[in-house]
């Protein structure tokens, strides 16, 4: 179920009617309801996934209890728990991958291996859980987290919807205690939830999907466009993973505020970063956090010196490429913002004076490397890169003149919007509350009219393919 459509605004009408007819003490009966919502959001994808999903909130909450009890055997249930996730993800992320991989490295020599690969499909958001309940593990074995004992608590954290496909991935030191806990309507949460949800429709609807539109044609076949195409659409990429995944977190958020639950921010304007470093530390701020808290710093970190620390920055990265698809272009992609974090570390090569300067560059850097996670092959990539460095330029591709003037509009709106966050340091999570209510409801109409204009289809969000 995607939240662009009008089965999710339907579905979550039902949901919030209902789950707010029940009164605040009988939170348990709330959790249930959730937890049943949640299986019906995750199951009308694919039923047969949820399963899945069950086994794995089933093994960690067991774990989970055995490894706080235990004294010596901690460590081996910590082992079974980490196995057992990154088993899931192997199967169905990886292993043809590998099998692939494997093929082509043994044709490098003149031989042809008779394997075969598994036909499965991946599991929409099996990367965010298996992620999610994986730390809870950690976190119980580091003794900074108690399990719970409520299995429906747990299954509800798990599985719990605004962010079961797509993140943020939320660690259960901030989630749990708020599934156990009473929940109350508040004023402010509506006011702040409506208009951060209103923001990423806006974002997702009538900027991404129409960047989308016009670059698609694109990067599907770069070898038919000239240099100007390719520059183009590299640039309104940045643009478009930008909104499409910031979208979707600002719904999740918000949809998680009417619910009574605070999830973490997940984006903090990337593309006002000064480095790469503050990029990381800006963009998917969720999954960021998680591999510096549990691969960056368990390698050593920092701590060892600075050529391991250098090693340990590329590992980090390469493995966070990997995270988002089984394609050696995602490797790629870590491996150049490994190499980035690693000599940006050590030589200081962007002029500190000039911010905006260093904007500027950070922003292009990020939109070139970008060239890999967007192409559909290595071979596209080269293509991209060898035409942006020809003498190929004249006039780019713009396809209609309505998907362009969209996108005009569109970026227009978003960026002054984003600038005006810049500047007064202000998080949109808090932006609907501290409108007054006149100016509120006329910023909703508006945004809620160009939804409608604009909208045409409801089409996935780029990261449900991770």
């Amino acid at each position: 179920m995607l939240f662009n459509s009008l089965a999710f605004i339907v579905f979550f009408i039902l949901v919030f009617v209902l789950y707010w007819s029940i009164p605040s003490k009988y939170v348990r009966i709330q959790n249930i309801l959730l937890l049943i919502a949640s299986y019906v959001f995750y199951g009308w994808w694919d039923w047969r996934f949820l399963s899945l999903i069950l086994f794995s909130t089933i093994v960690d909450y067991f774990l989970g209890l055995k490894i706080y009890n235990a004294k010596a055997k901690a460590k081996t249930y910590l082992v079974l728990s980490i196995c057992t996730n990154l088993g899931l993800l192997g199967i169905f992320k990886y292993f043809n991958f590998f099998i692939e991989s494997w093929v082509e490295l043994w044709k490098i020599f003149g031989y042809d291996m008779p394997i075969s690969t598994l036909n499965i499909i991946l599991p929409v958001g099996i990367s965010f859980y298996t992620f999610q309940t994986m730390s809870y593990s950690i976190d119980i074995y580091r003794k900074e987290l108690k399990p719970t004992r409520d299995f429906i608590s747990f299954a509800t954290f798990v599985s719990l919807f605004p962010q079961l496909v797509a993140g943020p991935i939320e660690r259960a030191s901030n989630l749990i205690h708020q599934i156990e806990e009473k929940r109350y309507w508040t004023h402010k949460r509506l006011q702040d939830g409506i208009f951060q949800i209103s923001i990423g429709f806006f974002r997702k609807v009538v900027v991404a999907d129409s960047i989308g539109a016009l670059i698609d044609t694109i990067y599907n076949s770069p070898d038919v466009h000239n240099s100007s195409s390719i520059l183009m659409a590299v640039i309104l990429y940045s643009f478009q993973i930008y909104f499409d995944f910031s979208g979707y977190s600002d719904i999740a958020i918000g949809t998680a505020k009417l619910l009574g639950f605070d999830f973490k921010q997940n984006f903090n304007l990337p593309y006002f970063s000064s480095s790469i470093t503050e990029f990381w530390r800006r963009w998917h701020i969720s999954l960021s956090s998680w591999l510096r808290d549990y691969l960056y710093i368990p390698l050593g970190g920092n701590r060892k010196g600075v050529l391991l620390q250098y090693r340990n920055l590329f590992i980090t990265m390469l493995l966070g490429g990997l995270w988002h698809g089984s394609s050696w272009n995602f490797v790629i992609w870590g491996s150049i913002h490994g190499i980035l974090l690693a000599v940006e570390k050590r030589f200081d090569l962007i002029p500190r004076r000039y911010k905006f300067l260093n904007n500027v560059i950070i922003f292009l850097a990020v939109s070139f490397v970008w060239i890999f996670f967007r192409s559909l092959s290595f071979e596209d990539s080269s293509i991209m890169i060898q035409k942006l460095f020809s003498a190929g330029y004249g006039i780019p591709y713009i396809g209609s003149m309505n998907i362009l003037a969209t996108v005009l509009y569109g970026l227009f709106l978003m960026i002054l919007f984003d600038i005006y966050l810049f500047r007064s340091k202000i998080n949109l999570e808090d932006v609907g509350s501290s409108l007054k209510t006149g100016t509120l409801i006329c910023s909703i109409t508006f945004i809620t009219i160009n939804i409608l204009l604009f909208y045409s289809s409801a089409s996935n969000f780029i990261y449900f393919q991770f």
